[in-house]
């Protein structure tokens, strides 16, 4: 049923790569071996963050004091145009939702590529790890009609076989824009609109939170930090890209 539906809908509404306009895919071979794919981690520092070397995660010595246990994500945001165009048309007009799955397959690759997609992250002393999306508050997904975080953290399920709680995190109020507001501001921004529900879920879990591009960490950060109020034991960050 599902092969059909996907039939008729390539059939009437036909993928085009968003790099050259290729038809069949929203991004070609060709293209998708432009991209850099990163097969390093780096630290949360908010300029000039740290590779970190074989083996550690998370942290650098400058970045202790972060939240977030540590970020993973697969491209440079503002390195390509063609990483900033999958991200928008993903997240805005024509908001391509399916473009999820190739997306979820760029990070999968930059989880094998840095030697991350081990037992020791996704279930570490044999307890899976919950991937949790961050959540839009009701306006913006009134407008966009899904949460492009949730669509990616469910893709993203599909192959590292563990579950997505979306019912767990969520947003109880409107916030301005991110994109044009400096760090302070950000944070201000963010302050106690993030709200657990059934606390229970994430008490003792090691936690992944998904979002679409990382900048200064505000989000996930604030997300972090009430999260583990609420008993989380670990909040890791994933993210396609990482702008700086």
């Amino acid at each position: 049923m599902d092969n059909s539906k996907d039939f008729l809908l390539d059939l009437f509404f036909p993928k085009f790569c968003l790099g050259c306009q290729k038809e069949g895919t929203y991004l070609c071979d060709d293209c998708r071996a432009l991209l850099d794919i990163s097969e390093h981690n780096y630290c949360l520092c908010d300029t000039k963050p740290q590779r970190l070397p074989v083996g550690k995660q998370g942290k650098c010595q400058r970045c202790q004091n972060k939240t977030l246990s540590g970020l993973y994500f697969a491209l440079s945001y503002k390195e390509k145009t063609l990483t900033r165009k999958l991200i928008y048309e993903f997240k805005y007009k024509p908001y391509l939702k399916d473009l999820a799955k190739t997306l979820a397959s760029i990070l999968i690759e930059h989880f094998v590529l840095s030697e991350k997609n081990t037992d020791e992250i996704w279930a570490p002393n044999g307890v899976p790890a919950i991937l949790i999306p961050v959540p839009l508050d009701k306006s913006k997904l009134k407008i966009r009609g899904y949460n492009q975080s949730e669509e990616l953290a469910e893709e993203l399920s599909k192959v590292l076989h563990i579950p997505t709680l979306s019912d767990v995190l969520t947003k109880i109020k409107p916030t301005a824009s991110q994109m044009e507001l400096s760090k302070l501001e950000r944070e201000m921004n963010l302050e106690n609109v993030f709200l657990i529900k059934k606390p229970e879920k994430i008490s003792g879990k090691n936690i992944f939170l998904v979002d679409d591009v990382y900048t200064t960490g505000s989000t996930m950060q604030e997300c972090a930090k009430v999260l583990k109020e609420n008993g989380a034991k670990s909040v890791w960050g994933i993210c396609i890209a990482r702008e700086g």
